[in-house]
């Protein structure tokens, strides 16, 4: 393919992914397919000549689309959402197109630069404390993670890092092996699964304190536990706090949590994945409250801020604890202009890294910060449509409190009848729900996703619901 037809190739995609993604109410929203289809449909080997785009474009219908789940469906109420925009996808070709590698300041400034700023920009917009930001002439600043997954552990490699400086000035015949065997992290029981993975990957143990009964983890928790492992010789290091858990999108106490952790000299890392793009809009700012206190903050801009995977904002107090725990400098990496601004190398785990702020830049500027906003409040707006639905349905109940874009239901009554209207539902295929778990109750969990949710796809998914409930429960008598 040269210029030329790429100009015309090139075409032909944007009008297929437009409309794919004006026409994508018309799709399943789950695949029916079985493990293993693609390859009764493609051959064994590559081809040895080249093929024609024709052939190649003929097949994406038929071997792709029928094992995609459309996670931009406004039937897809699964997990959380993942973002979209025709501004980032527009971003996303011309970082291709690019194609540099940006680990370092010389690699490509312009990839090093903007995400420096781009930083900056969406710290303002959450008003995080200037100590986060690049613009404070201090030693925070932001960097765009893969994952907030990549962001915790990141977090902790960095705190294990100083914990073992620290231990080993105090008594320098101790071994790394010896702190770190000593080493507890602490997250809720009700975190992410990859902060337990985190503390599998660093090799330090990592501790679920139990949560309240709105799934909080509070200050008074961590405290007795930070004591009782202190006094069995160990050595708290690490707590992840989390704002906008998976299950219920419930709240740690930050402020709690942060006043322990300062306290006690505890690397802070707040995970927000998703709810900390709602922190744009002042008036869910209150949930970010003790922010002040945590030396690293994340959130995901690609699950819903319109910015597509992967753009995971990751701010850190003094970048020079990421620097410490993971700089390799090896000659051919190093530059004239080190140490005026940073190497992003040596704030992550890969070498390589994408021009992501582009995603950033272009999102931002041709959506502002007030349509972006509106964005959030529409679908906070639609999650209380359909809780209010539920609530008005004797047979039905919430289970957690909502608070943004998901509402925690189930019928009530026992978890098997739950587990059977989850199971009718997905195999009915009209709408797609996953369910979570507090404690021994299990529930159902309505996420609003799609980047153009309407009232009326949430009234079509309670009419779903209810007919399939109404089925079952008649079943049942």
């Amino acid at each position: 393919m040269d210029a030329a037809e790429f100009r015309q190739r090139g075409k032909e995609m944007v009008d297929t992914v437009a409309d794919y993604l004006e026409n994508i109410q018309k799709r399943p929203v789950f695949p029916s397919v079985q493990p293993g289809y693609i390859r009764e449909l493609v051959p064994e080997s590559a081809p040895e000549t080249a093929e024609s785009w024709e052939d190649l474009f003929g097949d994406i219908e038929r071997v792709v689309m029928p094992g995609v789940t459309h996670w931009h469906h406004p039937q897809f109420h699964a997990y959380f959402p993942t973002a979209n925009s025709y501004a980032a996808l527009c971003a996303d070709m011309l970082s291709d197109a690019i194609g540099c590698i940006g680990f370092s300041w010389a690699s490509s400034p312009a990839c090093t630069e903007l995400e420096m700023v781009m930083m900056d920009w969406l710290g303002k917009m959450l008003d995080l404390p200037q100590e986060f930001l690049f613009c404070s002439g201090g030693k925070g600043g932001g960097v765009i993670q893969g994952t907030a997954s990549e962001a915790t552990l990141v977090a902790l490699l960095a705190a294990r890092n100083q914990t073992i400086h620290r231990e080993k000035e105090a008594n320098p015949a101790l071994t790394e092996a010896d702190i770190m065997a000593r080493m507890v992290g602490y997250c809720s029981d009700q975190a992410h699964s990859s902060v337990e993975r985190a503390g599998l990957l660093g090799a330090v143990k990592i501790v679920k304190l139990s949560s309240d009964r709105k799934q909080s983890l509070r200050g008074e928790t961590l405290a007795q536990a930070v004591q009782k492992d202190k006094e069995k010789g160990l050595i708290p290091f690490f707590v992840c706090g989390t704002l906008g858990t998976t299950p219920s999108c419930a709240f740690d106490s930050i402020e709690e949590l942060g006043a322990v952790c300062n306290l006690e000299k505890i690397w802070l890392h707040i995970d927000a994945a998703y709810a900390g793009s709602a922190f744009i809009c002042p008036e869910f700012r209150y949930l970010l409250s003790g922010v002040q206190f945590a030396d690293s903050f994340n959130f995901n801009p690609h699950k819903w801020l319109r910015v597509t995977f992967d753009c995971s904002a990751m701010w850190i107090k003094d970048s020079s604890k990421l620097v410490d725990a993971f700089n390799v400098d090896p000659l051919y990496l190093k530059h004239d202009n080190q140490g005026k601004v940073p190497d992003y190398r040596h704030w992550q785990i890969p070498l390589g890294r994408r021009f992501r702020s582009l995603k950033l830049w272009f999102v931002l500027r041709l959506h502002g910060i007030k349509g972006l906003q509106e964005y959030i409040r529409q679908h906070v707006k639609l999650a209380h449509e359909f809780e209010a639905l539920v609530l008005a349905d004797e047979r039905f109940e919430i289970v957690a409190e909502v608070v943004l874009g998901l509402v925690c239901f189930r019928l009530k009554g026992a978890n098997d009848i739950n587990e059977q209207l989850l199971q009718r539902i997905n195999q009915d295929g009209r709408i797609h729900l996953v369910p979570s778990k507090i404690g021994n109750t299990y529930f159902l969990r309505f996420a609003v996703c799609a980047p153009y949710a309407e009232s009326k796809d949430v009234q079509f998914a309670w009419t779903v619901l209810t007919e399939l409930a109404t089925e079952l429960l008649k079943e049942k008598k």
